[in-house]
């Protein structure tokens, strides 16, 4: 279980010369998210939920409050490892330009160590295959690849050392319409097969609606509802409303 308990996150204005006072991001941020549950955590540009991603993934540390997994900080690459994964937004800058998909999926097996180069070469077919693509793609470089198969490519890779836990960072926004589509059908039967969760962070309340089991909405760095997906018409905070307003519209 992932475990978060009130955590806060400021930032200093770039510039060596700017003297203003640090920015506050997030403002004591509580949730848990469970094995093998979909939340989403929603809110528009600038709302810290981003940031919140990046803390989640130990990118970042935050100035106050405790991330745990299992009880265990996530600032330890160790807790993290085999746990906790991640996809973002930029698929064309999440590949090396000089990897082949191959080499791609392979990356983080190689990181954790301990798999040998026979049962790697294997497993990257697989992994293709668990999202949507044969193996004649594994020699393929990242210029050859359409968008939605880069984001596949690079849902593969997180899949590789077997997380229960994905958190997904605008991972859709960049696709196309009918593409984002296939990609969240993906992941809906990636769960359902593999038992895998996701963290989504979006701003898309339809796509969360699609995915996710519960919805975590934020604005200016304070959650301002949690909610389960199937009661979110009956969303109470003003903001909440006001971003389902939009995609009934």
């Amino acid at each position: 279980m992932l475990k978060v308990d009130r955590i806060s996150k400021s930032y200093r204005p770039k510039g060596w010369l700017n003297k203003a006072h640090r920015k506050q991001v997030l403002h004591a941020i509580s949730f848990e998210w469970d094995r093998g549950e979909c939340l989403g955590i929603i809110g528009e540009s600038g709302s810290g939920k981003s940031t919140l991603g990046r803390l989640l993934l130990g990118i970042e540390k935050p100035d106050h409050g405790i991330i745990a997994w299992d009880g265990q900080p996530i600032t330890d690459r160790n807790v993290r490892q085999g746990n906790i994964s991640a996809v973002f937004q930029d698929y064309t800058s999440s590949i090396n330009p000089f990897y082949t998909v191959r080499q791609a999926i392979m990356e983080p097996l190689k990181l954790a160590g301990g798999s040998p180069p026979s049962f790697m070469e294997s497993y990257a077919g697989k992994l293709l295959q668990q999202v949507g693509m044969d193996e004649s793609y594994l020699d393929k470089y990242p210029h050859k690849l359409s968008g939605g198969e880069a984001q596949r490519v690079c849902i593969a890779r997180a899949l590789s050392t077997g997380p229960a836990c994905i958190v997904l960072d605008e991972a859709i926004s960049s696709l196309d319409g009918s593409v984002q589509m296939q990609v969240l059908e993906l992941l809906r039967n990636l769960s359902d097969s593999l038992g895998v969760g996701y963290i989504f962070i979006t701003h898309d309340i339809a796509a969360a609606a699609y995915l996710c089991n519960r919805m975590m909405i934020i604005q200016d760095g304070r959650i301002v509802e949690m909610v389960e997906t199937k009661q979110l018409k009956d969303v109470q905070s003003p903001y909440a409303k006001e971003l389902l307003r939009k995609v009934m519209a």
